[in-house]
């Protein structure tokens, strides 16, 4: 669908406006090209007279060309006393006679951060409107693993890159981050002095909580729809596939073999089947079984799999394969699509290094992973056909994303 976001104009003459507005249009802007749905009308294809309200707009000016668009976002900004207020339109300007598709009015503080909200509110709106219903993510968070302090801790930052923030603490090796279905608390695993211990952050708290010790190495957590947490435990020996509720309770071992077992990922959409690696046969595959543990079955027939993600229409795996590995095979660490019924897959990575963690975003049109295409591991994003491949993340060293549930 092709849509035209025209720069939003002041509508008061506070000095700050310019910084707000800029900020405002590039990041609205920045979330409909993000969003992998649109047609972006370029802005050098615009009439020279951008519209502010309704009643400024021609109509026959946009809706041939050269923008020939089908939708127009548009609007004004305005700061007063510290104050600043956003009225945004989406119109259909093929339809002359009643073309407003949605008319909105946000009022916050007069700050950039604010304002970001506000864009990523306006560009989730519109995208629901015109994407089938499906909620944008202009407001998700990614969290993940950064060294940039010296130490493995837990960071967190904005879907498009912005606001990274420092979670962890700790001074150790904190290893994938997993953030609960209501984003309200983050499991991770973390080394101390008894070995690696699953831990647990509260975000209404702001602070550490605490979270039963299992003994042996505890790994790879994963929640479940519902709020369980699967993880990789040696607890009896060898790394196996084990579930407890939120709150460490109610132990389950789900895997017997020798594996190791570990990486476990839950089905998003229905909670009850888990995919994870095994090694039981050599090198790492993907396997799936239910959640009690049964019906097991071998994903990946090849290689080396690692990583697995399930998608949140619980359709598809993505995962890091190296489909061929040995002595003298050139095989690089690429992301795969699979779906799930039926094993056929596809390559969404290509000759880009190594490339790792995959972890689908809420509305399952994007995929977040780590990848050493420039480098350095960092944290990338791409549409889930492998398009749109963007850099999020350039200071230290940067790994494991995990995308928020919403």
């Amino acid at each position: 669908m092709r849509l035209a976001a025209s720069d939003f104009k002041p509508s008061t003459t506070d000095a700050k406006n310019a910084d707000l507005l800029k900020t405002f249009n590039d990041t609205l802007w920045n979330d409909l090209d993000n969003a992998g749905i649109f047609d972006l009308v370029s802005k050098s294809f615009y009439p020279l007279q951008e519209p502010g309200q309704p009643s400024e707009i021609n109509f026959p000016a946009w809706n041939s060309p050269p923008p020939n668009t089908s939708m127009l976002a548009f609007g004004n900004l305005g700061g007063a006393a510290g104050k600043v207020t956003v009225q945004g339109w989406l119109y259909d300007v093929k339809n002359e006679k009643s073309p407003q598709v949605l008319g909105k009015q946000y009022t916050d503080n007069a700050t950039t951060d604010a304002v970001r909200v506000i864009a990523h509110r306006f560009a989730d709106e519109i995208i629901f409107r015109l994407g089938g219903g499906v909620q944008g993510i202009a407001e998700t968070k990614i969290y993940f693993v950064s060294e940039r302090t010296g130490h493995k801790e837990v960071w967190m930052m904005d879907y498009d890159g912005a606001n990274q923030q420092q979670i962890t603490h700790l001074g150790s090796i904190s290893l994938s981050p997993r953030i609960s279905p209501d984003g309200s608390r983050l499991a991770f695993s973390s080394i101390n002095k008894g070995g690696w211990e699953i831990m647990m952050y509260s975000f209404d708290l702001n602070r550490m909580v605490s979270f039963p010790r299992f003994g042996g190495m505890n790994l790879s957590p994963s929640w479940s729809p519902a709020g369980k947490i699967a993880f990789s435990s040696s607890r009896n020996g060898y790394p196996n596939i084990f579930v407890v509720d939120a709150s460490g309770g109610n132990s389950l071992r789900l895997t017997n073999d020798k594996g190791p077992d570990v990486s476990p990922t839950w089905n998003r959409k229905t909670g009850a089947q888990i995919a994870f690696v095994s090694g039981r046969t050599g090198l790492p595959q993907i396997y799936t079984m239910e959640a009690d543990g049964t019906n097991l079955q071998r994903v990946t027939d090849q290689g080396y799999a690692v990583s697995p993600n399930w998608s949140p229409n619980g359709q598809f795996l993505t995962f890091s394969w190296m489909r061929k590995y040995g002595p003298g095979e050139p095989g690089s660490n690429d992301l795969y699509l699979m779906d799930v019924a039926s094993k056929q897959w596809v390559q969404l990575t290509h000759d880009a290094g190594r490339n790792d963690f995959p972890c689908w975003s809420p509305d399952g049109r994007h995929i977040v992973f780590q990848s050493h295409r420039s480098g350095s591991d960092q944290i990338w994003t791409m549409l889930a056909d492998g398009t749109n491949v963007k850099q999020l993340t350039f200071t230290g060293v940067n790994t494991q994303p995990n995308w928020s549930w919403k």
